[in-house]
């Protein structure tokens, strides 16, 4: 058992799921921790309380604690020495700083890291891998980016050998534009894809594509990659890599891929490596996508021998998701409401035709906020043309002001674009209107899907409570 160390430490920015995950992973190590931020919201606010963690709302310099021996600042763009007080008062202490990805790497020296990096997918790969260790009893030490359903918690420092990570190719921090995958020390590697994200970052594919290249270079020889064979870019991230490549895809049959699958309330399918069937899966989870993360799993630790396939059917069928990643917000009422980190274009259009794979009789009403700098830059108009195709009526929302830009449209410039390619869009500037909007045109056979990575106003609660009265369940 490792010595307990009494190690104080600050977290600025301790709201985010990155954030908080190292502080219930950093509490684990027995240190002491105090955080702030400029507001902590459930399920944050739920895990910091259980885990006694504390923390102040609004940002002071008088935040830190004279003992505190390191501090921790997140990535939010506000979080700078020249707006901030707070972190200026840090910069200017002499106490250490490290970015979160920093403090990951130190967290791992001792452990063989997986990392799962892509453009969408990442946080689902990452908590299905985890809970197949958990459930093959490896105790494995797990960092998730999101809060995974049914886990205690999104970050644990297990006894087991494994560490998993969510490998994330976004800039370190507001001083290190260094991608925060690159920190994490990786053995092994499960690739997803490389379609062009963050623009406001990387202002070109090839400069989206350099950090995961970075990325793969760091494998030791003896590391396995395990790659999406349908995953955009893909090739061009492995390039000349020595590594053992195993590729999955969906239905390709020359790679691990699926065959024969029924999609319903449970999907069944079996899982195949090449012209050999390994074993028949069941999952509670949505779409083609989460089909094939379960494939890119499954061939992982299938690959590494990690578990059994006895464990893998228990593991699968038994993992319940991601919250804010297309899972079921009530059960209380007739009219169905899911919610989709719809961040880019890919992962909002995955759940898209997840929902009209599943609900092909339902009526679909969207609320979407144009969160991400990448829905709200003037570049990404080509995809207003067809991402609300399968949507009856949607609800757009203004974007946020953080971090605006010349290259940013206007909220009514996001409803032009989109109203060019569909009839009945509607600009909905706060939480009351969207709701009266929704108490005139929700029937009975509708479903909604709320599109979003923010906080869309608080209607990912509003919204079920609201369908609880107007169509409660019988």
């Amino acid at each position: 058992m490792q010595k307990k160390s009494k190690l104080n430490v600050h977290l600025i920015g301790i709201a985010g799921k990155g954030m908080a995950g190292l502080a219930l992973m950093f509490k684990q190590k027995g240190y002491n921790i105090t955080g702030s931020d400029d507001g902590v919201y459930e399920p944050v606010l739920g895990m910091l309380k259980q885990n006694k963690i504390k923390f102040t709302e609004g940002h002071s310099h008088k935040n830190i604690p004279k003992n505190t021996d390191l501090i921790i600042i997140g990535k939010h763009a506000k979080l700078v020495p020249e707006s901030n007080e707070e972190v200026k008062y840090a910069f200017d202490s002499g106490i250490k700083i490290q970015s979160l990805p920093e403090a990951l790497g130190e967290l791992a020296k001792n452990t063989e890291n997986t990392v799962v990096a892509g453009s969408f997918g990442k946080s689902s790969v990452t908590a299905l891998l985890s809970w197949c260790l958990i459930i093959g009893k490896k105790d494995p030490s797990y960092f998730i980016g999101a809060v995974p359903l049914g886990f205690k918690r999104n970050a644990h420092l297990g006894k087991g050998k494994n560490f998993i990570f969510e490998g994330d190719e976004y800039p370190s921090s507001n001083w290190d534009s260094r991608s925060k995958f690159l920190h994490l020390k990786p053995k092994n590697l499960i690739l997803i894809s490389g379609e062009h994200d963050h623009i406001n970052i990387f202002k070109t594919e090839e400069d989206y594509l350099k950090p995961y290249q970075a990325l793969i270079k760091l494998l030791p020889s003896t590391g396995l990659v395990v790659a999406s064979l349908q995953g955009k870019n893909i090739q061009k991230i492995i390039g000349t890599s020595k590594n053992k490549i195993v590729y999955y895809s969906f239905d390709d049959k020359n790679s691990w891929h699926a065959e024969n699958i029924t999609y319903g309330k449970v999907t069944k399918f079996d899982l195949y490596n090449g012209k050999k069937k390994v074993t028949s899966l069941s999952t509670l989870l949505l779409g083609k996508h989460n089909i094939e993360n379960i494939i890119g799993v499954s061939a992982f630790v299938l690959e590494k021998k990690m578990i059994t396939s006895k464990d893998l059917v228990k593991a699968i069928k038994t993992f319940k998701g991601i919250s804010g990643r297309l899972d079921l917000k009530t059960k209380k009422s007739e009219v169905a409401i899911y919610e989709s980190y719809g961040s880019s274009y890919a992962k909002a259009k995955a759940d898209f035709e997840a929902i009209a794979k599943h609900f092909p009789n339902k009526k679909l009403i969207t609320i979407f906020e144009p969160h991400t700098f990448s829905w709200r830059n003037k570049n990404a108009k080509d995809w207003y043309k067809d991402i609300f195709d399968s949507s009856e009526e949607v609800l757009i929302l203004p974007p946020p002001t953080h971090g605006i830009n010349s290259d940013q449209m206007t909220h009514d410039e996001i409803v032009r674009e989109a109203s060019k390619n569909h009839k009945k869009i509607y600009s909905i500037k706060t939480e009351k209107e969207a709701l009266e909007k929704l108490k005139k045109i929700t029937k009975k056979d509708n479903i909604i899907l709320l599109v979003t990575s923010g906080s869309l106003f608080g209607l990912t609660s509003s919204v079920p409570s609201l369908m609880e009265k107007m169509f409660p369940k019988k």
